[in-house]
């Protein structure tokens, strides 16, 4: 980790809020450094100095950790269930300061990232950032049907669902795995999608978070970031880019297919 960053960038390396949230608290008067009330784009060393979020201190680790964890179903994506069920927390060595890049519901497995780089998990779920996420939907019902439909986009009560590609593979007398690629990074997106398209779904897997692939990585097991997914999570977090190469509806004419 550099030396000195602003503070607010270090309140979110730390995984407490975003950015953007992190400059509220500092207006608020809420963060201190070394006992002082901090001042919003203050400086800091997060090695030598000591800061403090409504008077509890802030652990930064030495450097960004990420972790990628392959999901299984039945847990929660949260830090801590009241039930006592099991969450993802429950599945890594934590760290301080380890947030999620985004959630799976309780029921979908797959890709997930965790780190200690609260200002990039922030980067990579914004909406506006477009990071493209691939799923494996194994369902009941008309899948070559459905998947024609997808290509066209679905409206949604929160807004158009536009995948940016769509392949339907049968697998037995009305059943289908559905490969779906989107952007839109909407609440249980696929599950809704699937559902206005008259489909059960069975199984759900995120096969692919930005650059980062499930591969063979066995469920409930982990792996740090190869030098090549960091390399391009670097890129896409350092200016908030884009994982599309293009975009519109050329693009889409390129990608959008189907197979039976």
């Amino acid at each position: 980790m550099p030396g000195t960053m602003r503070i607010q960038r270090a309140l979110a390396r730390a995984g407490i809020a975003s950015r953007r949230k992190a400059e509220e608290l500092v207006a608020a008067g809420r963060v201190s450094i070394n006992g002082a009330v901090a001042q919003t784009g203050q400086s800091v060393d997060p090695n030598q100095d000591k800061i403090t979020v409504d008077g509890k201190a802030v652990a930064l680790p030495a450097a960004p950790g990420w972790i990628v964890l392959n999901k299984p179903t039945g847990v929660l994506t949260t830090r801590s269930d009241p039930g006592g069920r099991r969450t993802v927390f429950d599945l890594v060595d934590d760290l301080p300061g380890l947030t999620y890049v985004g959630r799976l519901d309780y029921m979908t497995e797959g890709v997930l990232l965790l780190t200690t780089d609260g200002d990039a998990a922030h980067k990579l779920t914004h909406p506006s950032n477009e990071i493209e996420r691939t799923y494996v939907a194994t369902v009941r019902g008309d899948g070559a049907d459905a998947a024609r439909a997808a290509m066209k986009g679905v409206e949604l009560e929160d807004g158009l669902v536009m995948p940016t590609a769509v392949t339907a593979r049968r697998l037995g007398r009305g059943t289908w795995d559905v490969e779906l690629t989107i952007a839109e990074g909407k609440t249980r997106e696929v599950r809704r999608l699937c559902e206005a398209l008259d489909l059960e779904v069975l199984r759900l897997v995120r096969t692919k978070f930005g650059p980062v692939k499930l591969g063979t990585l066995e469920s409930g097991k982990t792996r740090p970031l190869t030098a090549r997914e960091t390399e391009i999570i670097a890129a896409l977090t350092k200016g908030g880019g884009k994982s599309r190469k293009t975009t519109g509806g050329a693009r889409r004419e390129r990608n959008h297919r189907n197979s039976r």
